[in-house]
């Protein structure tokens, strides 16, 4: 019996061989159309576990004849990116050294700073990779010398094909023909959550488990009976009843925001409706109702603390209540607007009366009656950008009459 881990043995060796990332690497995909221009970037590869990160990583190292070495951030140390990087003296003259850094969330911005030097001069192609957004913990510099692609999970359609390759590898290292029906295979595939390797490891278990067929009864046992629910043959179901849940709340229907919840926690999932509920208390009833945000926080919170089955109680309290509260998605659209203007790349200096410590210019507005003074804060491209428009709710309206009076020095 090989000992190579059957992942990796799968491990494709071109863009055709890989399970989804169609958009990075199909045919006209952004990373295929680089590598084919001759031209290898520094990189990061952000996204879920399992989804080919490091695969890809692989394929470019080959194809562009780079010495490839991988370092793990969760265990290496700045000297083992100085070992690596004093190796490239001796081949300096070739086609470079490819680093591979897996999980670099976890190097320090020292760490992180280390690298600059070696990738501004062309004697390191970097590609690091991460699991978590790279503009949180990322260091800027580093970032503005990269190219960033997001990967994503991968559809059970997608790993189908992966685990009938599984098979006959399997097939061929035991001398037998043991079969798989597609129920089983789109089952663990659908339970796997677009990880691939996880997903492998799933169907290795119940390839040994079973006699001459892999069934999804058989499958079936190498998943927990509280998430088997959750899931169809095309991994929809559980995004379904969480989307079934916020568009519920936000229109306003208990009744049908309590089932969706229900089923959910039928099949013991309690983080991920708690999430959407926080979500829905600042994106769906937000100011119309501000205080529902923290009377959701409370609620998941105990829910927490309770554990199923306990857990309903508190969670169907905060459905309801989102459910009939009052609406308004203005915060929500302030800062989706806000942030449409920060990518095109819109106010990058503010007033220099606003910057720290305080500079000449600067009007005190506690100074002034109901604590406000008319004053430009915005920088000046956006000045009179408008963001923020007062929602219809009593709420809202109350506000919006206030500073009305307030502007107009009526109050």
């Amino acid at each position: 019996m090989n000992s190579t881990p059957l992942a990796e043995r799968l491990r494709p060796s071109s863009f055709a061989e890989i399970a989804g990332q169609e958009h990075l690497i199909s045919s006209s995909g952004v990373i295929t159309r680089l590598i084919g221009s001759g031209r290898i970037s520094n990189m990061i590869f952000f996204g879920p576990p399992g989804t080919g990160k490091t695969t890809v990583a692989n394929i470019i190292a080959k194809n562009s004849g780079m010495q490839m070495f991988k370092l793990n951030a969760t265990t290496a140390s700045l000297s083992d990116v100085k070992e690596i990087i004093s190796t490239s003296d001796g081949i300096f003259s070739g086609n470079g050294i490819l680093l591979y850094l897996d999980e670099i969330q976890y190097f320090n911005k020292k760490q992180q700073q280390a690298l600059l030097e070696y990738i501004e001069d062309g004697r390191v192609t970097l590609i690091a990779s991460t699991t978590e957004n790279p503009y949180f913990y990322i260091y800027d510099a580093l970032i503005s010398r990269c190219s960033v692609f997001e990967f994503k999970h991968v559809s059970a359609k997608s790993i189908v094909p992966v685990l009938k390759r599984a098979l006959n590898v399997l097939n061929d290292d035991c001398g037998i023909n043991k079969t798989a029906n597609d129920d089983a295979l789109e089952f663990l595939a659908s339970c796997a959550h677009g990880d691939v390797r996880h997903a492998i490891t799933l169907f290795e278990g119940a390839y040994f488990a079973s006699e001459s067929e892999i069934t999804k009864e058989i499958a079936s046992e190498f998943i927990p009976s509280i998430s088997a629910g959750l899931f169809d043959k095309d991994s929809d179901v559980h995004y379904n009843l969480l989307s079934g849940l916020q568009k519920s709340i936000r229109g306003s229907d208990p009744d049908a925001a309590v089932f969706y919840l229900a089923k959910l926690l039928e099949g013991g999932d309690i983080l991920s409706p708690i999430r959407r509920l926080l979500v829905i208390a600042s994106e769906d009833i937000g100011l119309a109702y501000p205080q529902a945000a923290q009377i959701a926080y409370s609620l998941c919170e105990t829910a927490k603390m309770l554990g199923l089955p306990e857990a309903r109680i508190p969670l169907a309290n905060c459905a309801i209540m989102l459910a009939t509260a009052p609406k308004s998605n203005t915060a929500y659209e302030a800062i989706a607007k806000a942030s449409e203007d920060i990518k095109a790349g819109k106010g990058d200096t503010i007033p220099k009366h606003l910057e720290a410590p305080l500079f000449k210019g600067y009007i005190y507005p506690h100074g002034f009656q109901n604590d406000w003074c008319e004053q430009q804060y915005l920088p000046n491209d956006i000045k009179n950008a408008k963001y923020y428009t007062f929602g219809e709710n009593k709420t809202e309206q109350a506000a919006k009459a206030y500073w009305e009076g307030v502007k107009k020095r009526k109050l």
